[in-house]
């Protein structure tokens, strides 16, 4: 079983983190049309985890989504990592984002993922939270070191499962890993920076050996030029880091690479394989149970 999702938040990120350039939003905007009419063609459903704040601040994004059918998901409100939040901040931030896509979409909103796979060993008390506030199937986790989170503790490995958690249970669909051929790192092949880099026939390969895919997109991933190099302030107000050279150049290189044939890879995926929602996955899989 494959699913197909995408995180929502470039619209956002760019005006209050970056130059509030309107001719990115102009790009998001086709290029979520694309999308939107790409999967149209191959009648094909995807979540689409959003943020909550572009329901107010960019409704169209959120609308266009639901109207062709497809499943809104929680992607936080503000895209705050999770990692650096106590439980009350968490709380606050989860409960306002899903009221706003609910009202936006006048459906529950029941899966979620954490910005950067930001819940891990030291902050599994989200949840808690998460299954407080009506969430029942989360795609959070990253089996494996990473740079903003990961959880290469995590016991079920990166096969879905329903977590079983201080009496409370979720419905877990993780990153789909995989060893990299002689060098034996583990690596996430079917989305982000790993699907731009790697050859197609590789990612094909390895999810028709697989008996679950979780593909994961950026809208921002998927366009054919290249994003400007952060200024040190737009990187620190962002990542919350410093911003060294350094730093700047391998977000820089990492955001970059393998773009022009991204759009094209998704659409080789679609010719290929069948998808699914994480809510359709939910409610037909046979689930074990992992406690944490």
């Amino acid at each position: 079983m494959n699913i197909l999702s995408f995180d929502v938040e470039e619209w956002y990120i760019v005006k209050h983190f970056l130059s509030a350039d309107p001719k990115k939003y102009q790009a998001y905007d086709i290029m979520l049309e694309r999308i939107l009419d790409l999967l149209d063609e191959h009648q094909e459903k995807a979540t689409f985890f959003c943020l909550g704040a572009l329901v107010k601040e960019f409704p169209h994004v959120v609308k266009a989504i639901a109207n062709r059918g497809h499943e809104v998901g929680c992607h936080s409100h503000i895209h705050g990592w999770i990692n650096k939040m106590k439980p009350e901040e968490f709380r606050k931030d989860l409960m306002l984002a899903i009221n706003d896509l609910e009202d936006a979409t006048g459906k529950k909103v029941e899966s979620f993922r954490a910005p950067a796979f930001s819940i891990g060993e030291s902050n599994k008390w989200a949840f808690e939270i998460l299954a407080e506030c009506g969430i029942k199937n989360d795609a959070s986790i990253f089996p494996a070191m990473r740079d903003f989170g990961g959880f290469p503790a995590f016991e079920g490995g990166s096969k879905p499962c329903r977590i079983s958690y201080k009496g409370i249970e979720i419905n877990e669909f993780p990153i789909t890993l995989t060893k990299l051929p002689i060098v034996g790192k583990e690596i996430a092949y079917s989305g982000g920076g790993y699907f731009r880099l790697l050859p197609l026939s590789f990612v094909k390969s390895r999810m028709k050996d697989a008996d679950y895919g979780m593909c994961y997109f950026h809208i921002v991933d998927l366009l054919d030029f290249k994003s400007k190099m952060m200024t040190k302030e737009e990187y620190e107000s962002y990542f919350k880091e410093a911003g060294t050279l350094k730093n700047r150049m391998i977000r820089y290189m990492k955001s970059n690479l393998g773009r022009k044939r991204a759009f094209a890879g998704l659409s080789a995926l679609l010719d290929t394989f069948d998808f699914c929602t994480v809510e359709e996955a939910a409610s037909i899989m046979d689930l074990t149970i992992v406690k944490i």
